[in-house]
């Protein structure tokens, strides 16, 4: 049997049962299309989130989502900034977390909490410790989970995180399976019909895409890759790229990747973020490795980057009088010309952060 005749027979059977037929379509014509009053699109974080806006942000496990998305959800929630994004003024913000225990979250969200903290219910938090005896995490892929979920999300609510979606949506079938992701996005047009933004923390796969069904970013508007750098050293701390995959309403700088450095104070254990634009942080790295002696192909080698783009950065380099210039080897009388090659001198960046600092739960 063909799947649109399991489809018909499912419809007569929920006829027979008694189910309310769904109600039709309509389309409209283009002069009143133009005068429909759809929900306003306003921005929530600057340009980097906005009312209405379906996003993902996906990462490998220990490189920060969390901590990423968190920090996210309390500058919406408090009119702050996150990174080169300011929100114009506070909007209600849902965090649903879906793995972390109580303890653990009550640690993150102190870590990342602002100076300004959020007006009484507007950064509200769910945890599976919160469940009662008895009670399962709620299931995004079935039509009771999804209802569950609803009454959790208030009208005036701008943004909801759901971090992560492996957690939260388990019985579609296989990740890969597109099929599987058919009733998590009908959940989320519904949302955006209501004028609300959600923001999807995922896993990226083995080979550093999003795991699951390419289907997924089909329906998004956004999407954030966390990945380390190419030249990574684990003694450099909390250090990883954040890349715009797709960004269906960003143009210029705020389509720019950053590389972003989470440092979290020894004392305090509050965490701030410093941020370059990658390519500035690329053409530190240019310079220090030709100072290193690296040539100019080895240098495309090691930061993963075409040939053209060493090129101009070197240019720009000297023209600048960053590069120190090469200084022939010195040889005595008689002696014939050799090439000696040096060992790269690694140059780490001035932290004391380690791997310790971010605590990711195993997946």
């Amino acid at each position: 049997m063909k799947r649109d005749d399991y489809e018909a027979m499912a419809a007569v059977l929920d006829v027979e049962a008694g189910l309310p037929a769904a109600p039709p379509v309509h389309a409209l014509d283009l002069h009143d299309l133009a005068r429909h009053k759809f929900k306003p699109r306003t921005p929530l974080l600057g340009n980097l989130i906005h009312s209405q806006d379906l996003m993902m942000v996906y990462a490998g496990r220990g490189i920060g989502k969390t901590h990423w998305a968190l920090s996210a959800g309390f500058a919406t929630a408090t009119g702050g900034t996150f990174l080169r994004w300011t929100a114009r003024e506070p909007r209600k913000v849902l965090y649903l977390d879906g793995e972390l225990p109580g303890q653990v979250m009550q640690k993150r969200l102190a870590m990342h909490l602002p100076d300004v903290e959020p007006a009484p219910g507007f950064f509200r938090v769910f945890t599976p410790d919160l469940l009662g005896d008895g009670q399962t995490l709620p299931d995004l892929a079935r039509a009771d989970g999804q209802d569950i979920i609803n009454s959790m999300i208030d009208d005036d609510t701008a943004l909801v995180v759901l971090d992560n979606l492996s957690a939260w949506a388990r019985g579609g079938g296989k990740e890969n399976d597109a099929d599987s992701w058919t009733p998590i996005a009908a959940w989320l047009l519904a949302l955006r019909r209501r004028g609300i933004a959600v923001l999807l923390v995922h896993h990226a796969g083995k080979g550093g895409d999003q795991r699951g069904t390419s289907k997924k970013e089909d329906l998004l508007d956004t999407v954030v890759k966390l990945a380390r750098p190419a030249d990574y050293d684990p003694r450099e701390g909390s250090v990883f790229v954040m890349e715009f995959t797709k960004g269906r309403n960003l143009i210029g700088e705020d389509a720019e990747s950053l590389e972003l450095k989470l440092v979290v104070d020894d004392a305090s254990r509050r965490a701030t973020w410093a941020w370059n634009t990658a390519e500035g942080s690329n053409f530190d790295r240019i310079v220090r490795l030709a100072n290193d002696g690296l040539r100019q192909g080895d240098i495309a080698v090691e930061l993963g980057l075409n040939k053209s783009s060493i090129s101009r950065a070197l240019k720009k380099a000297r023209e600048l009088g960053l590069i120190q210039p090469e200084k022939p080897p010195v040889k005595a009388a008689g002696q014939k010309s050799c090439v000696v090659a040096f060992p790269r001198a690694t140059q780490l960046r001035n932290s004391d952060q380690t791997e310790d600092d971010i605590e990711e739960i195993p997946q």
